[in-house]
C-alpha cells in the first residue's frame, strides 16, 4: 500500500476524538494492572499486526495474565487471558460509556478485576467528565480508524530503521494514549533537576537529558499530523540549528522548540521514507550537539556497536 497515505485531520476528528478516549479506557487499565517502568514505559501501547496491543499484564497483583487489544481490521476489542479464554465486543456503534460499561464487564467476565484510579480522560477538554458518563463521543468510522492503525504501523518501522543507529539508553517504540502520538526516545547518563511543585507524570518523563522523536495526527493546537523531535532540557540556540527537509521548520511550543515536518510535506517528496530518517537525524544532530554529547561513541551504524563488525569484508 501507499507509504503515508492521506490523514487530513478535518476528515477524521469525530473519529479521532471517540477513538482517543476509547485508547484511554484501555490505557488506565494497562496503567493500573502493570509494574511501573522509569520514564512510564509500561504504560504506552505496541503495534500488532491487527491493531495495538496492552501486551501481557496482571499477575503480579493476583489477576490471571491478559491482554486487551484492539484489532482495526476487524473492528473489535479483544480481551484474551493466558488461558485462551477470550471476549470481544464491536468497535462500531459505542460510544465512551458504551465501550468503558462493555470493556469492564469483559474484563469482569474473564476473571479480571481491575479498578481505574482515575476512570476519566487525562489532558483532554472534558477531563472532569468520567468515562461512563460520556455519549457525547460516539462517532467511529471503520475506514479512517483501519488507516490510522496503517500509518502507526508504517511510522513505527521508520522510528525503528532510524533507532538503530543509536547504542545509548533508548525508550521502545510505542504509541502513547495520552497524547495519541507514536515516539521513540534517546537518552543521556545526566539526571536533570525539576521543580518540586512539577507533577508527577512530568517528572518521570523527563527525569534524564533526552531527545524525543515521533508522530502525530494533529490536534486544536496544531491542525495537522506531523512527524516532531524536540530536545529536553532544551539547550541554548537550538531553534537556530538547521534541518532538513526544507519543509521542516522549528516551532514554539510550551516555552521551548518542537523540531516539525508536516505530514503533507512529506507526501510530496519523492523519497518519503529516506525524507522523515534525514529529519529526524537533523533533529537529533542539533539536539545532541547542542547539548554535548558524544555523539560519535554513542552511533551504531546499521545497528552495529562492535567497530570491527563495521568493516565491510574483504
Amino acid at each position: 500500500m501507499e507509504l503515508f497515505p492521506p490523514m487530513p485531520l478535518g476528515e477524521w476528528q469525530d473519529t479521532k476524538e471517540t477513538l482517543h478516549r476509547f485508547a484511554q479506557v484501555v490505557g488506565k487499565v494497562r496503567l493500573a494492572a502493570s509494574p511501573r517502568r522509569n520514564h512510564w514505559w509500561n504504560v504506552p501501547f505496541h503495534l500488532t499486526g491487527r491493531g495495538i496491543t496492552t501486551r501481557p499484564m496482571g499477575q503480579v497483583d493476583g489477576n490471571p495474565i491478559f491482554t486487551v487489544d484492539f484489532d482495526f481490521v476487524g473492528h473489535r476489542l479483544v480481551v484474551s487471558t493466558v488461558d485462551g479464554a477470550s471476549m470481544s465486543f464491536p468497535l462500531l456503534g459505542q460510544s465512551v460509556a458504551s465501550f468503558h460499561r462493555a470493556t469492564m464487564d469483559a474484563l469482569a467476565a474473564l476473571g479480571v478485576r481491575v479498578d481505574l484510579d482515575v476512570p476519566r480522560p487525562y489532558d483532554l477538554p472534558d477531563a472532569d467528565r468520567p468515562f461512563a458518563e460520556d455519549t457525547e463521543h460516539a462517532a467511529y468510522d471503520p475506514v479512517k480508524a483501519n488507516r490510522y492503525w496503517q500509518v502507526l504501523s508504517q511510522v513505527s518501522l521508520v522510528l525503528d530503521e532510524f533507532g538503530s543507529g543509536f547504542s545509548g539508553k533508548v525508550s521502545p517504540v510505542h504509541h502513547f494514549w495520552h497524547t495519541f502520538d507514536i515516539a521513540y526516545t534517546r537518552f543521556s547518563d545526566r539526571q536533570i533537576e525539576q521543580p518540586p511543585q512539577l507533577d508527577p507524570v512530568t517528572r518521570e518523563a523527563y527525569s534524564r537529558e533526552l531527545v524525543s522523536f515521533g508522530f502525530w495526527f494533529g490536534d486544536d493546537n496544531f491542525g495537522e499530523p506531523a512527524f516532531y523531535s524536540y530536545t529536553a532540557p532544551e539547550p541554548e540556540g537550538l531553534a537556530g540549528e538547521p534541518l532538513v527537509p526544507p519543509s521542516a521548520r522549528w516551532v514554539p511550543f510550551r516555552g521551548s522548540h518542537l523540531a516539525v515536518l508536516p505530514y503533507d510535506g512529506v507526501r510530496a517528496q519523492d523519497d518519503p521514507r529516506a525524507a522523515v530518517l534525514g529529519f529526524y537525524e537533523s533533529a537529533y544532530q542539533a539536539g545532541a550537539a547542542r547539548a554535548g554529547w558524544d555523539v560519535a561513541r554513542l552511533a551504531s551504524p546499521g545497528g552495529v556497536t562492535d567497530p570491527q563488525l563495521r568493516v565491510p569484508p574483504g
